[in-house]
């Protein structure tokens, strides 16, 4: 860590040198080279007017004269008059006029025009690397002509020193580095050994705000942090021994899976129905063999919707309800409730009131047989006689009618019931149910009302599907207050084919409606009695309805009358089996507690 941090400092350090020393060298070639050239100037201008005032007082020839200044000066030196002739000249002056005695105009025109026109007596200007300095005393113009090598060596020098603290510099740069690369490595090591122990699950751990030195804060937050990882950590840890307390302590085994179908975890009770089997890591399918366990979990994992089911293989003679639902980690959870007890009695149930009610039909029948032949007897029997035999009939054949309810509901509860199915027009259901129906139509006096029909053909069992609508007419009927009329239909809609009967009385109330369907449960008693119900028909209805795969349902309102529908698949082309129905009934009927 020690050299990225260094390697980091110092290429930061040597950025921050070339940077200043770039813009420190182009300060020195200009500012300087400018300042320098300028004083150059102004000292070789100062030159050239004591030599012009000296050459305005002298006598001697311009050759010599020219020859003993140069050599004072150092320089090159041009003799003019007032008009521009030249009249001596040496070294480099020489070169840049024309023969002795010829006007002429130097390379650097600007200081000695200055001159000449009398704006300046003196001027100095530069070309070609060498200085010109013009002056005029009287009618006599001296040019001195110097090279600038001087000045550039000046500036090299100069260049050279600024290479040289730029050196220096670096070999500096490289020492701060690598003290500050090994205390920032030193507290960069301690935060990381820290951030380890958090890792390794250390929470305690804890740093001194002598650990970062200059960086007290950043101590105090790290611990601040650590702390607040502790206390999470504990209360995570707490809820989940709560979770797993309460897991434990269901009565309903309950495992989970991950997207994989991998098992995650599972309760006590889950342990106890498969001993050994469920671990985490291993495959759910390798652990529960039973197929609709597997079935649900696959398709809740695929589809991720709560899917139920019945299990009846996971633990021989038992019986689960399954309900599996999927998790937001993309996997699922599986629980198992054990109702083998409920289903047990529930067999109980319809094996006893199936022999009861078989073992009643023989006295029934016999006191009504016995009634009935006193009533039609060539005998005059005394009027109350007669009314209290008129009443026992009554409540024979309503007892009657009630063990053959009870019998039919038990048979489509059981397990054993079975459809005779046939493909069959739905408005050839409709109209043979009418049919079985019309003395009954015509004693009661309501008009029914045919409103739509359809002949999308269903495949069903014709006489149990018969019994279901004329139920539900029958009922229609009872409570057909308004105008004495019910309307019936059958139509083509989204779940297939859709029959209804519609009655105009006096509605069910939102209350009734979850329950309607229930086995004894009656919206209005005392009238139910009346009539001659028994409280059996919209139950024994809905079972048949979901044994050929359909639903059924009420929409009501009160005083507006009750619409009953039931909905059943449309045939396809090859339509559906009795098998199949029998699966259904096995699969898809739940009793209804009356």
């Amino acid at each position: 860590m020690t050299g990225r941090v260094f390697s980091k400092i110092l290429f930061s350090l040597l950025l921050v040198l070339s940077i200043g020393t770039v813009v420190l060298d182009f300060t020195v070639r200009t500012l300087a080279g400018e300042q320098m050239v300028r004083l150059a100037g102004e000292s070789l201008s100062k030159e050239a007017a004591l030599v012009a005032a000296e050459a305005r007082s002298g006598s001697s020839d311009p050759a010599e004269f020219v020859q003993r200044e140069a050599a004072v000066t150092g320089t090159s030196v041009a003799l003019l008059d007032g008009q521009g002739r030249l009249l001596a000249a040496s070294g480099a002056a020489g070169d840049s006029a024309s023969a002795s005695g010829s006007a002429v105009k130097l390379d650097t025109g600007a200081a000695l025009s200055a001159v000449f026109s009398g704006k300046s007596a003196q001027a100095f200007d530069m070309s070609g690397g060498k200085l010109y300095a013009t002056a005029r005393s009287g009618a006599v113009v001296v040019q001195l002509v110097r090279n600038l090598d001087s000045v550039q060596a000046a500036l090299d020098r100069l260049r050279s020193f600024v290479l040289l603290g730029f050196l220096l510099a670096v070999l500096l740069s490289v020492v701060v580095a690598g003290y500050l690369a090994r205390g920032m490595a030193r507290r960069a090591n301690r935060v990381a050994g820290f951030a380890n122990q958090l890792a390794a699950g250390e929470l305690g751990a804890r740093m001194s705000e002598a650990d970062l030195e200059a960086m007290p804060e950043v101590a105090l937050a790290l611990n601040a942090t650590a702390s607040r990882l502790e206390r999470n950590f504990k209360e995570q840890g707490t809820k989940q021994r709560e979770l797993t307390a309460m897991i434990d302590s269901m009565q309903e085994a309950v495992v989970a899976v991950d997207p994989d179908g991998l098992v995650s975890w599972s309760n006590a009770v889950m342990q106890q129905i498969a001993p050994g089997a469920v671990r985490a890591g291993r495959a759910l399918v390798q652990t529960v063999r039973d197929p609709e366990v597997l079935t649900c979990v696959k398709e809740a994992l695929e589809q991720r919707e709560l899917r139920s089911g019945k299990a009846r293989t996971v633990v021989p003679g038992r019986i689960f309800e399954v309900n599996v639902a999927p998790t937001p980690d993309g996997g699922a959870v599986a629980v198992l409730h054990d109702v083998t007890e409920i289903e047990r009695a529930e067999t109980m149930r319809r094996d006893f009131i199936a022999n009861v009610s078989h073992e009643m039909r023989t006295p029934l029948t016999s006191i009504s047989g016995y009634v009935e032949t006193l009533l039609d007897g060539p005998d005059e029997l005394p009027e109350h006689v007669r009314e209290f035999l008129e009443i026992i009939l009554k409540n024979a054949m309503r007892m009657n009618r009630l063990t053959e309810d009870l019998l039919a509901l038990a048979n489509v509860e059981s397990g054993e019931y079975r459809l005779t199915v046939q493909r069959v027009p739905a408005s050839v259901l409709m109209a043979d149910t009418l049919e079985s129906l019309g003395g009954m139509v015509v004693e009661s006096g309501v008009a029914v009302d045919v409103r739509e029909s359809s002949d999308t053909p269903v495949m069903v069992d014709v006489d149990a599907i018969t019994q279901v609508f004329g139920n539900l007419i029958e009922n229609a009927m009872k409570y057909a207050n308004s105008g004495k009329r019910v309307a019936v239909g059958v139509r083509d809609a989204a779940c297939g084919v859709e029959f209804y009967v519609q009655d105009f009385g006096p509605g069910i109330a939102s209350e009734h409606q979850e329950r309607i369907f229930e086995r004894f449960y009656r919206v209005d008693k005392a009238r139910s009695r009346e009539s001659g119900g028994t409280g059996l028909g919209l139950a024994i209805a809905k079972h048949i309805v979901r044994a050929h795969g359909g639903t059924i349902r009420v929409e009501s309102e009160l005083g507006a009358g009750a619409t009953f529908l039931f909905c059943l698949p449309a045939a396809s082309g090859d339509g559906i089996g009795a098998d199949d129905a029998d699966d259904e009934l096995d699969e898809g009927i739940s009793p209804a507690v009356g």
